[in-house]
């Protein structure tokens, strides 16, 4: 009798709130993929719609997320559908690198682009130009001999056309898996640009986040003028590497714009929402005209 009261069950009792709390859950409101984003600065939660109207950044912080080609095109061009130039250029594995050709498909499927620069012939407030704009979502912008193609092909052209050049740069370093063809691109890049200073052409950088490795030993720092977006991470080796080198630790603000205008390696930091104003007012100053006449 007594041995009764301490005898388990065989069987677990099911509530019917619990059935009910269920098709509640799943009942819930249906939220699109992308709806929010999370701020890689401050950790805020923002509408994606409220981060686009603000140039792609965060209404809290100011973090400025990265653009790709399209986005960054739409920011600074008069056209609605820019031309895009030189879009023939196509990566190929002169090395033969086990993998290489899938990887390159892979980045061309995900980005919507063809290669790890976009190139264009387009107007700035009426002021037209010929820019490069690199992407760090193919490859992490990796210089190979395609990208550096491209771009001396758009530096031969505003020569020849006395067009002043941008490049908006956006890089990882060099293609590891081109090796010493992707290293020559350096130089080649840099003597294109040599013969546009001699002919008195335009060039402007504008350094985004990230700009690192051999675009940043090469073309990127040596523009007539050098902008930098706000924020950007902008260097040439890892900050571990550097550390574990000289065997120091380095000031926190280290390898960004910022710390680069202190030292005097950049011209100007820019807010996106003012850097069309800006190329267009450097753009006409350098041709003699009044900016304050323009559009």
């Amino acid at each position: 009798m007594i041995k009764s009261f301490f005898k388990r069950n065989n069987y677990i009792t099911v509530s019917k709130t619990s059935f009910q709390n269920e098709d509640r859950c799943e009942k819930g409101p249906n939220i699109p993929e992308g709806t929010w984003v999370k701020c890689n600065s401050c950790g805020k939660i923002i509408y994606s719609k409220d981060m686009i109207n603000e140039y792609k950044s965060c209404k809290y912080c100011g973090y400025y997320f990265r653009l790709n080609p399209r986005e960054r095109a739409k920011l600074i061009f008069d056209e609605e559908n820019p031309k895009k130039i030189f879009e023939n250029i196509r990566t190929s594995n002169p090395l033969n690198f086990p993998e290489y050709d899938k990887k390159i498909n892979k980045a061309i499927k995900n980005s919507g682009e063809t290669e790890a620069v976009t190139c264009y012939e387009a107007h700035i407030n009426g002021e037209k130009v010929v820019a490069c704009i690199m992407n760090s979502e193919f490859f992490m912008g990796s210089m190979g001999s395609a990208l550096g193609e491209k771009i001396t092909r758009c530096v031969e052209m505003a020569t020849e056309k006395k067009l002043p050049l941008i490049i908006f740069t956006a890089s990882g370093g060099a293609r590891m898996q081109e090796g010493m063809f992707s290293l020559m691109q350096m130089a080649k890049v840099n003597s294109a640009l040599k013969r546009l200073h001699k002919c008195g052409g335009l060039y402007i950088s504008v350094l985004t986040d990230p700009t690192t490795g051999g675009v940043t030993a090469s073309f990127a720092m040596i523009a007539d003028i050098v902008l930098g977006e706000k924020g950007a991470l902008v260097g040439f080796a890892g900050r571990r590497v550097i550390e574990n080198t000289i065997k120091e630790n380095l000031p926190e603000n280290f390898q960004t714009v910022e710390f680069l205008l202190e030292k005097g390696f950049i011209d100007k930091i820019v807010e996106r929402k003012n850097l069309k104003k800006i190329l267009c007012k450097i753009i006409l100053m350098h041709k003699g005209g009044n900016y304050f006449e323009s559009k």
